[in-house]
């Protein structure tokens, strides 16, 4: 066969196989419906709401993106069960899941943006947010089989989210990152910043997900621009530049990207100068940490370690920002500088230091690492479990 022929081949092969590659697949979930309507304001109702601004950004993806397919939870006024969005998300094999929703607050001024992963509610704010969202699955028949007994209005039955980080948290950080700077600058509300909560509907899924709250209806002045067709769309365009700058990230870490965005479509996020306190970097575990000191028989061993700040500012370890609290190690990654206390084998002794250092950093989360590299704490908890067990 002659080098022309092997070259025509080869091209031949690589068309082929990007013709049929799999979409990228984004499947928008508008909250509540039907006989929820969510939250209620002075005029209007959260469901439509949602609704509008799902179907909005569902149709810009269409029309100026036609290789990502769009599905929807619903794209009328009907009622969708929690477990059942989650589904259709997961048999869809989808690689973005975006619930839209719209906030509400006994505090008549509260106001502002925010957007949620899956995580522990680790303030009361959270918690009621996550409350109220979860609440739906009280209209629900027989709710309690469905969920496991879960009761959207205990505590208690948040614990469950506290072991449920999983691989896709890192891309789901990522998503909510770029989704809310963008809908803070294009509605001009507060930022209140990306969050975690023990959300039902994200609980299930199977792949990067997020909730997105646009701001409160319970706010007479955001209620009303949040029914302002032109807000409608700004906040949509916004939603669609989000998601195009992810898909964009996302081939590009995977080696799959063939198109460059254009400027009309990316609008990179504005890195702002504040203290970070969130789970951006849990799950981060391609990155390398300073080597444990452990045991040389117990290579295999996993460390366990708590951390309980982010930020882009390298503070001295006594640092009054620190309350007191002793820092065992400091760790730079990107622009960020990572603040960890304790370091140890027995998972139940960082959960105890945990409990105590939370007192002061409510974000304050347990890390793990295996030979010097950072993997998921839940994979982490699942080996050292079995490790106990077995010996």
């Amino acid at each position: 066969m002659s080098l022309k022929h092997i070259i025509t081949i080869s091209l031949a092969l690589c068309l082929f196989g990007s013709i049929n590659a799999a979409p990228f697949t984004i499947v928008i979930d508008a909250g509540h419906g039907g006989h929820d309507a969510g939250a209620i304001g002075s005029f209007s109702k959260e469901k439509n709401i949602n609704l509008r601004h799902s179907l909005l950004l569902g149709d810009m993806l269409k029309e100026k993106n036609p290789e990502i397919k769009v599905i929807y939870t619903r794209d009328n006024d009907v009622f969708v069960d929690l477990n059942e969005r989650a589904r259709i998300a997961n048999r869809a094999k989808a690689d973005l899941f975006v619930s839209i929703h719209t906030n509400s607050a006994k505090n008549r001024s509260a106001n502002g943006v925010e957007t949620f992963t899956l995580g522990v509610s680790r303030t009361k704010e959270n918690m009621e947010v996550a409350m109220l969202e979860n609440s739906v699955i009280l209209l629900e028949d027989d709710y309690e089989k469905n969920y496991q007994g879960f009761d959207p209005n205990s505590t208690d039955s948040y614990i469950m989210f506290e072991f449920m980080k999983d691989q896709y948290m890192d891309r789901s950080i990522t998503c909510a990152d770029m989704v809310q700077t963008r809908l803070v600058n294009a509605s001009q509300r507060i930022d209140r910043g990306v969050r975690q909560a023990g959300f039902l509907v994200l609980r299930a899924t199977t792949m990067p997900s997020i909730l997105v709250e646009l701001g409160f209806i319970s706010n007479r002045e955001e209620e009303k621009s949040l029914n302002e067709n032109k807000n409608q769309i700004a906040m949509a365009n916004a939603l669609y530049r989000a998601i195009i700058a992810y898909k964009h990230d996302l081939e590009k870490k995977n080696g799959t990207g063939i198109n460059t965005p254009t400027a009309h479509e990316i609008l990179e996020p504005v890195v702002k100068d504040t203290i970070v306190v969130k789970q951006i970097e849990e799950e981060k575990t391609t990155e390398t940490a300073p080597t444990p000191k452990v045991d040389n028989n117990k290579s295999e061993d996993i460390v366990f370690m708590v951390q309980i700040l982010s930020s882009k500012n390298n503070y001295k370890l006594n640092d009054a920002i620190f309350k007191g609290i002793k820092i065992t190690e400091t760790k730079k990654e990107g622009n960020l500088y990572k603040y960890i206390v304790g370091k140890s084998t027995d998972l139940d002794e960082m959960f105890e230091l945990r409990r105590n250092v939370i007192k002061e950093f409510p974000d304050a989360f347990i890390i793990a690492y295996k030979k010097g590299v950072k993997i998921p704490t839940k994979d982490a908890i699942i080996e050292y479990q079995t490790q106990t067990q077995s010996k």
